[in-house]
């Protein structure tokens, strides 16, 4: 599998400055897709970042919203930067398009924090539990289907060996009821040998820490951090049928909250892979 990263930075980035121009020059989305005569769905897809464009649309956009000629060439040129393909495009409708613009995100990101109540996280999943998973979630898929969504998990779990550009940290939080529903003796193996990577780390919430402020999330979420800044910090959270990105500071310092409050209750790296290998001991 490739590393690079598609275009959902640029994208998200030129949804945001086109955004900001359009809010500095007091306009509001409506009026905007009225006088540029496009749809307005069409206008929250370019300022979420959830399509590519063409440098003449961003250009007339610059236009509308009076933009100086030195941002609206910068736009101009990030624009091109849109078309980038990752290497997920190549499967198609494997991929929901509410969870392609994740896949973009997470494969940008340099540093992930995810905390999991109801499933082993997808980059953590060995093929047979994520067969399963699919199984479960999709009763509807073709035993083919179901394979190229196992193919684009295992696509994803990439990131976290490659070398170029660096792999991102990931730390992960486990509700202990996870290790104890569905998962086999292999599963729980890898669970413990992937843990012991270095830019890996899974701590699990036992079930003795009680209530927590992680039960009154939606069960499981990530945080996404980019370096320098590139891409302000955001939360993402999905389900069957769509995703809630969350990139508003007093969202992303809520979650962060809730995060070090999680990890305050949860066992330590190395306590956590030893009721992870006793409870797949349990398996055997």
């Amino acid at each position: 599998m490739t590393t690079d990263t598609g275009s959902t930075v640029p994208r998200r980035q030129l949804g945001r400055y086109l955004r900001q121009l359009r809010e500095e020059a007091r306009m509001t989305v409506k009026a905007a897709a009225d006088a540029l005569e496009w749809s307005t769905p069409k206008m929250w897809r370019i300022e979420t970042g959830a399509t590519s464009m063409r440098s003449l649309d961003v250009e007339a956009m610059c236009r509308l919203y009076g933009a100086s000629p030195e941002i609206t060439e910068a736009l101009m040129g990030l624009a091109k930067e849109t078309k980038a393909r990752g290497w997920w495009h190549s499967y198609g409708d494997a991929i929901p398009e509410w969870f392609e613009l994740y896949v973009g995100l997470e494969a940008a990101a340099t540093r992930l924090r995810t905390f999991e109540a109801q499933l082993i996280p997808g980059l953590l999943q060995t093929e047979a539990y994520a067969t399963r998973v699919y199984e479960v979630a999709r009763p509807e898929m073709s035993r083919e289907e179901i394979q190229r969504g196992v193919a684009v998990r295992r696509g994803r779990q990439a990131l976290l060996t490659r070398t170029t550009p660096r792999a991102p940290q990931f730390d992960v939080l486990l509700d202990e009821a996870v290790l104890r529903r569905g998962v086999d003796a292999d599963q729980l193996k890898h669970l413990v040998t992937v843990s012991r990577q270095p830019n890996v780390s899974v701590r699990v919430v036992p079930c003795s820490a009680g209530l927590h402020r992680g039960n009154m999330t939606s069960g499981t979420f990530t945080v996404l951090d980019f370096e320098g800044g590139k891409e302000p910090s955001l939360i993402y959270s999905d389900s069957l049928t769509g995703a809630l990105y969350l990139d508003k500071p007093a969202e992303v310092a809520t979650y962060g909250e809730v995060w070090v409050g999680m990890e305050k209750s949860a066992l330590t790296e190395a306590a956590s892979r030893k009721l992870i290998a006793s409870i797949g001991e349990e398996h055997a």
